[in-house]
C-alpha cells in the first residue's frame, strides 16, 4: 500500500518530468522558430517551465528529507512577462507568415499546458495540506496563463491581420 509521502513524492516526480520536458520542447520549438517573436516567446516559456521544476525538486527532496510538504513561497507573475512579449506584435507586419509546422507546434505546445494544468488542478483537489494544495493551485493557474497566451499566438500566426483588427479594436460608429 502506497503511503501518503509515497503519494506527493510520484506526483512531484510527475511533474518535474512535465516540466523538463515542457522546457525541452519549447527550447527546441525556439530553435525551429521563424520569427524573433516566437523565439523569444518560447524561450521565455522554456525558463519558467525551469522554474517550476526547480520549485518541484526542492519540494521533493524537502518531503524525502523531512517527511512532510514544505510551506512554499512561490508566488507566479501570471503571464504578465509573456504578455509583454506577445503585445510587442502590436507594432510589428501583420503580414507575417507562419509554416504549417510551427503552427503545429504551438498547437503541441498548447495541448501539453492543458494537460500540465488539469494534472496540477487535480493534484490541487486531492491535495492533503494547505501549502500543497496552494502551490498545485498557483501553479494550474499560472499554466493555464501560458496556455491563454499560446492560444492568443497560434491566432496571431494563424491570421495575423485578423489578430491585429481583435487587438486594436477599431471604432465602427455611424457618424
Amino acid at each position: 500500500m502506497e503511503t501518503e509521502q509515497d503519494q506527493a513524492l510520484n506526483a512531484l516526480q510527475t511533474a518535474i518530468q512535465m516540466e523538463i520536458d515542457g522546457k525541452e520542447y519549447y527550447l527546441e520549438a525556439s530553435r525551429q522558430s521563424s520569427n524573433k517573436l516566437g523565439r523569444e516567446l518560447l524561450q521565455t516559456l522554456a525558463a519558467e517551465e525551469d522554474i517550476h521544476r526547480q520549485k518541484f525538486q526542492s519540494i521533493f527532496n524537502t518531503i524525502r528529507n523531512k517527511k512532510e510538504w514544505p510551506t512554499v513561497d512561490f508566488r507566479p507573475e501570471g503571464g504578465k512577462l509573456l504578455r509583454t512579449i506577445l503585445a510587442r506584435t502590436e507594432g510589428n507586419d501583420p503580414g507575417i507568415k507562419a509554416s504549417a509546422t510551427e503552427l503545429d507546434a504551438v498547437q503541441t505546445a498548447i495541448d501539453m499546458e492543458s494537460k500540465t494544468y488539469d494534472f496540477y488542478k487535480s493534484q490541487g483537489s486531492d491535495a492533503r495540506c494547505g501549502a500543497e494544495r496552494d502551490f498545485y493551485q498557483a501553479l494550474a493557474a499560472e499554466e493555464r496563463e501560458h496556455h491563454l497566451v499560446l492560444l492568443d499566438y497560434h491566432e496571431y500566426l494563424k491570421d495575423p491581420a485578423a489578430w491585429f483588427v481583435n487587438k486594436e479594436r477599431p471604432s465602427l460608429d455611424g457618424g
